[in-house]
């Protein structure tokens, strides 16, 4: 029996069913979603985004994410969904929380003054170091799962040509800080003010150097200002740039499985 979903399956059916209380009003395909079927459902009580798993591997990621999502919850200056993990009839786990009503910065990255973009980048930084402070000793064992092993299996499982060195690298420079792990501009919201709101998809998320989430941030396209203002407030420089090369190879990777095997999904992003 299949763990994951397509869209060939009744998804309109399983969201309605898992909001009993509701009446869905909308749904929306973002179809952006590389790991996930991703949608938006519109409601009479308020908006809700439905995570979808696309293969086994990501099935057994999104018990991680919510998980993480759940122990994170409150512990940073900054908001993180409250993971609702659900199952289907056929046991196949999905995820749903509520909307935070905002923008991504990558929607917004190339519209912001001056002073917005030295203040996001601050906040960023502060998210960074809040997160790899939280105490991790009574974290459940999801929480803790590597990035590097993470990283390895998510290569092995979709990538042709495998990048060794890469996670040679990583797994030698890891700590036991915890991180985000795709702290990337589609993944961190703003307000109508260009201030730092939330954090969202914790997918990637577990034990690893808190450098490779600064990497992840400068990882793709931004302005130079941007990306000056944000690594001034970090040393390592050059591990971060080695890191930053690494999610290059990571990113060019799981894009050609997507191309090959998805390619309804828009990688404009890249």
């Amino acid at each position: 029996m299949a763990s994951f979903f397509t869209t060939k399956d009744p998804l309109d059916q399983i969201i309605t069913e898992a909001l009993p209380d509701k009446r869905v009003e909308k749904t929306k395909h973002i179809i952006t979603g590389w790991t996930n079927i991703v949608i938006e459902v519109k409601t009479n009580d308020g908006s809700f985004f439905f995570r979808f798993p696309r293969n086994p591997f990501w099935s057994k990621m999104i018990e991680k994410d919510a998980a993480v999502c759940n122990f994170v919850d409150g512990k940073t200056s900054f908001y993180t969904p409250q993971m609702r993990l659900c199952y289907d009839a056929k046991k196949r786990p999905f995820s749903v929380h509520e909307k935070i009503e905002g923008y991504t910065l990558g929607d917004r990255i190339y519209h912001l003054s001056h002073t917005a973009m030295t203040g996001v980048a601050y906040d960023i930084a502060k998210f960074i170091k809040e997160l790899s402070g939280i105490d991790l000793r009574n974290a459940p064992s999801k929480v803790k799962y590597p990035l590097s092993k993470f990283l390895k299996e998510l290569d092995y499982k979709h990538y042709k040509n495998h990048i060794d060195k890469d996670h040679e690298f990583i797994k030698e420079t890891e700590t036991k800080n915890l991180v985000h792990g795709d702290l990337n501009l589609g993944n961190i919201l703003l307000d109508e003010n260009d201030k730092v709101i939330g954090v969202i998809d914790f997918c990637f998320a577990g034990t690893g150097n808190p450098n490779m989430d600064v990497a992840r941030i400068v990882s793709r396209p931004a302005p130079k200002e941007f990306e000056e203002a944000f690594l001034s407030q970090f040393n390592d420089i050059d591990e971060i740039n080695r890191m930053k090369t690494a999610w290059h190879h990571i990113d060019n990777g799981y894009a050609e499985h997507i191309r090959t095997n998805f390619p309804e999904i828009n990688l404009n992003q890249l």
